[in-house]
């Protein structure tokens, strides 16, 4: 039986790219360790920030919002979904792997993991109010925490002033100094940075805590994730090229892009 055509179909459909998405543009860090693992694999990266923050959304927005995007991606060609959002994983992870046929891997923050690292059994874990009042977050916690204590620190418009100042603002600053600083009192000994947005910051917020404390961002083990997926579908291939979208303005888009890690690539504009 000549096996060519079936060769040469697994083939193009591995050189598919994989879709990434984020509300804004927090998710490129996990698009950056995406990359580094795969540089071999073609993204994807779709920025919602015309419908930016998810954060302090209803559920059934933010789940509606994931799968059109998800949806949008599919049909683009995309043959891996990545949810690069903890509060998009946590509102719509699980629609989206029931509603869509592609592989979906999903963030979410890294308390197992960061009970493994803690000596102390104090965690604290950054992220949206939206992500730490999930059912997926209360799951992971009953699920790993133990004995542990986890604080539970939200961080409301920390994203949005990333975005919108960079690194270094004013007003990101005075945020880190307002979440932050309970955390260094309350002796924590791991920090887990539960929004894509934080790893930006992660030296200042370094800065702030004692020395030793442990900060846990997830962007590789999404990417060794990703790798897993991709390698049990046979779908492992590509030309190493990413293509970057949003939903709102491009031009304000890479402007934010620059701000934040020095690059200028060409945006285009998607309406979802």
């Amino acid at each position: 039986m000549n096996r060519l055509p079936d060769a040469i179909a697994a083939a193009a459909h591995a050189a598919r790219p994989v879709g990434v998405f984020d509300s804004g543009l927090g998710g490129l860090t996990v698009l950056q360790a995406l990359r580094a693992r795969l540089p071999q694999e073609d993204f994807i990266y779709f920025a919602d920030t015309a419908h930016l923050p998810y954060g302090d959304k209803p559920e059934h927005a933010i789940r509606a919002r994931s799968l059109a995007i998800a949806e949008n991606l599919v049909a683009r060609g995309a043959k891996a979904i990545v949810i690069a959002c903890n509060t998009a994983t946590a509102a719509a992870a699980e629609s989206l792997r029931d509603a869509i046929k592609v592989p979906v891997i999903a963030l979410e923050p890294a308390v197992k993991p960061a009970v493994a690292l803690s000596r102390r059994g104090i965690i604290a874990v950054m992220a949206t109010t939206r992500t730490l009042h999930s059912q997926r977050f209360e799951r992971l916690v009953h699920a790993y925490a133990g004995d542990a204590r986890i604080l539970a620190q939200p961080c409301p418009a920390l994203a949005e002033a990333i975005e919108q100042e960079g690194a270094e603002g004013d007003t990101v600053q005075a945020l880190l100094d307002r979440y932050v600083h309970p955390l260094a009192l309350a002796e924590v000994d791991v920090v887990v940075l539960g929004c894509t947005h934080y790893p930006w910051v992660m030296q200042a917020i370094r800065a702030r805590l004692p020395e030793g404390v442990v900060i846990v961002d997830t962007g590789e083990a999404v990417a060794r994730q990703v790798e897993k997926r991709l390698l049990q579908e046979s779908h492992l291939g590509g030309g190493g090229h990413f293509q970057l979208a949003t939903s709102g303005d491009p031009e304000a888009v890479g402007q934010t892009i620059r701000r934040l890690c020095g690059l200028m690539p060409p945006v285009a504009h998607w309406e979802i």
